[in-house]
């Protein structure tokens, strides 16, 4: 049978492999932790590793509500060729010498990709159009166009270089194509350029501290965060009296707490109830976490 914690819910954040779907992650995990209720947070391609967020049991709830908004990468990015996915997954579609890049050329290209920019993402991306996802469109063997949008990169640093590679760092919002960052450099040193590795190193609140491997999960089939931990890491917090409790846990408004966005709402024992938001004078509940009868 599964821990009693695990059934009652929480976040397992997963070193994840490379070469694995972020699906292949969920269901290796509904086997390491001996339930169907698991989901995952924020999409990581296959090559990728790192931080993913998935949630268990009645961890599930919050997965809609986290704000996963701001990431950090680690990255390869190797100039000179030019891809058909702009990542190391894709085939070859330009080749050009970097040799004659200069150390200065790449800075001057990195600082013009950071901060509020404009970008298009890549065309096997998982961006809809017209309701289907662009990579799907490109696999049937259309072309694909994705029109630019508005996203911010708030920090793009080169660690080395090696050659033709450049080892970085970046931060960006929810949406920014690390890959597109790769083939956009490439492109505006004219030698191209695509992904060779990609580390996500922090997605919101969660970082690699709390990341656990899949053979770590296996050992040791656990939660990362507890429903408890999980909201106090990811909301603001609101702590209630026992008749607040109560009435949260029967799914009724309280009043407004005049705190921003969503927030999380604590019993005096500690127990996480709901995640509240103001709407006025009142708060409403999001979702009760641990109805009345639970």
């Amino acid at each position: 049978m599964p821990d009693r914690d695990l059934v009652a819910g929480g976040l397992v954040v997963v070193d994840k492999p490379g070469g694995m779907t972020s699906h292949d992650v969920v269901s290796r995990l509904r086997r390491i932790l001996r339930t169907r209720k698991v989901g995952h947070a924020g999409t990581l391609d296959p090559m990728a590793t790192g931080v993913l967020v998935c949630g268990v049991d009645r961890g599930t709830k919050l997965l809609g509500h986290l704000a996963l908004d701001t990431k950090a990468y680690t990255a390869t990015i190797r100039l000179g060729v030019s891809t058909t996915t702009d990542d190391a997954e894709g085939s070859p579609v330009h080749e050009t010498d970097p040799a004659g890049v200069t150390d200065e050329a790449v800075a001057a290209g990195i600082a013009a990709l950071t901060g509020d920019i404009r970008q298009v993402p890549s065309s096997v991306s998982a961006v809809k159009i017209d309701g289907q996802r662009a990579y799907a469109r490109v696999r049937a063997g259309e072309d694909v166009v994705i029109p630019a949008r508005p996203v911010t990169v708030s920090a793009f640093t080169l660690l080395e270089r090696r050659g033709a590679d450049l080892d970085v760092v970046v931060e960006c919002s929810s949406g920014t194509y690390v890959r597109a960052l790769a083939r956009d450099l490439g492109a505006a040193l004219g030698v191209g350029g695509h992904l060779t590795a990609l580390r996500r190193t922090r997605v919101g609140p969660f970082d690699l501290t709390h990341a656990r491997t899949l053979e770590q999960l296996e050992a040791d089939p656990s939660l990362s965060l507890d429903l408890a931990g999980a909201v106090a890491t990811a909301f603001p917090r609101r702590d209630v009296d026992a008749a607040g409790a109560t009435d949260v846990s029967h799914g009724k408004r309280l009043v407004a707490a005049g705190l921003p966005g969503t927030y999380g709402v604590f019993a005096p024992d500690g127990r996480v109830l709901a995640l509240m938001a103001d709407a006025g004078e009142a708060a409403k509940p999001v979702v009760v976490l641990a109805p009345a009868g639970s």
